[in-house]
C-alpha cells in the first residue's frame, strides 16, 4: 500500500487508476502534517453464490409455480 499526497493523486490520477485496477492500494494524506484521510482500494466483484445439494445433486430438483402461496400462519407453524 502507498500513500500519497492530494496534490500526487489529483495530477496522477488516470494512471493512479490504471494501477489501482490491477490490484494496488493507495492512502491518500492531506496538509502539511500529511494526516491520513482515505484509502483507495478495488472493488471486489464478488460472484452470485450457487447453492449445491450435495448428494442429491443432479437427482432432484424444485419448482415453485407461480400461484404457489403460504400463509403467515402456515410459514410459523413449520
Amino acid at each position: 500500500m502507498k500513500t500519497i499526497t492530494v496534490a500526487e493523486f489529483k495530477t496522477n490520477l488516470s494512471q493512479i487508476i490504471q494501477k489501482i485496477l490491477k490490484g494496488e492500494e493507495y492512502i491518500i494524506s492531506y496538509g502539511r502534517k500529511k494526516k491520513q484521510i482515505f484509502k483507495v482500494t478495488p472493488i471486489q466483484i464478488e460472484k452470485p453464490f450457487k447453492r449445491k445439494l450435495g448428494t442429491l445433486q443432479g437427482k432432484a430438483s424444485v419448482i415453485f409455480h407461480d400461484d404457489w402461496e403460504v400463509s403467515d400462519e402456515d410459514l410459523l407453524k413449520s
